[in-house]
């Protein structure tokens, strides 16, 4: 009895459980959202399809640009959230753990900055970076190291940088404003994670690729993708959703009484940022025609969207839980805010 609890009480942490301690029987009797997902992306096949017939038989006008809205943001987040479910079920199909933990420091927070720098280096839209960034961590790597890659990858990579370039001519520092602030917020989001995050906010779903006893790589990584894609691509439904019902309320008059005031034009273009919900390969074309905002509140829509908008939120939510989404999208949105006036005050 004595020596059973000293081996107990000297025995080392058990690792990190993604599913917060559920058990098997627990986990197969939750709802799988990829049924979820199936419908709500046959929702959008049925609008697409019945649209103009319940805008005749209603007579609603605002349903055929709230129709058209929706499919716009669906079609444009869609390839690339192909790109991130392919990437993350090949991770987790083919590419050992060990691997990981080869690449990355052991120390989270010299990993941190590390995995912000590999987002430079890999283009990808936001809606491909969260199913990469939970394989990752269903993989071993640190979840603060995980997470800063989510908000790296899609904000800082080279695709974005020449957008940017494309949309701002002859305005460099526009660009290294946009590197800059997006970077930092990315490595400061992993660090405070470090300090402040708690295992038992985040969940993870069941990864299909990585826990299928028996089954081929190929065989894992069909259903690694089958189950990524129906789950993520039900949540970017939901985030489209609630995009296309705010740009069809929202008449525009209302945001250009703010634009004038150039503190309060950083907190509206950062509002916008996350309910527009454009894709951030494309969000810098929108920033360059928001004539009436000062240059810092352009940057901080830059900056936020693609770390924080209406998509991106419910994709967390559906892959890390709500309790989550909450609180790191909050964090995530005041800490880019600050990292943009500051990188504004200094490059703009």
């Amino acid at each position: 009895m004595v020596e059973g609890s000293a081996s107990a009480a000297t025995a080392p942490p058990p690792p990190f459980d993604p599913h917060g301690g559920e058990d098997d029987s627990g986990r197969r009797r939750r709802p799988t959202t990829g049924t979820v997902g199936s419908a709500l992306v046959g929702a959008v096949v049925v609008a697409v399809l019945a649209g103009p017939w319940v805008e005749r038989l209603l007579g609603l006008a605002a349903f055929e640009a709230w129709r058209t809205l929706l499919v716009a943001i669906v079609m444009q987040g869609v390839p690339f959230l192909i790109l991130g479910t392919v990437v993350s079920a090949a991770i987790g199909a083919f590419i050992p753990a060990r691997v990981f933990s080869k690449i990355l420091p052991r120390n989270p927070v010299l990993a941190v900055p590390v995995a912000g720098a590999a987002g430079v280096v890999l283009p990808g839209c936001e809606c491909a970076s969260v199913p990469v960034a939970g394989s990752l961590m269903r993989r071993g790597v640190a979840p603060a190291a995980a997470l800063t890659f989510l908000l790296a990858a899609p904000a800082v990579n080279p695709v974005v940088l020449v957008s940017t370039a494309i949309a701002f001519p002859g305005k460099p520092e526009m660009v290294a404003a946009r590197f800059g602030a997006s970077l930092v917020t990315s490595v400061v989001m992993g660090w405070l994670w470090i300090r402040w995050g708690r295992e038992e906010w985040l969940r993870l779903p069941t990864g299909h690729a990585e826990h299928t006893p028996g089954a081929g790589r190929l065989e894992a990584f069909r259903r690694g993708l089958q189950h990524d894609f129906l789950q993520a691509g039900g949540f970017l439904v939901v985030g489209a959703m609630a995009a296309a019902t705010f740009n069809v309320l929202v008449p525009p008059s209302v945001l250009e009484t703010f634009s004038g005031s150039p503190w309060l034009g950083v907190l509206v273009a950062a509002a916008l940022a996350v309910l527009l919900s454009v894709c951030s390969e494309a969000d810098a074309f929108v920033a360059s025609s928001f004539t009436g905002f000062s240059p810092t509140a352009r940057l901080a829509f830059m900056v936020v969207g693609p770390m924080v908008d209406m998509k991106l939120i419910a994709l967390q939510s559906g892959a890390f839980g709500r309790a989550f989404a909450v609180r790191f999208c909050a964090g995530t949105f005041v800490v880019a805010i600050l990292c943009c006036v500051i990188v504004g005050v200094v490059f703009l």
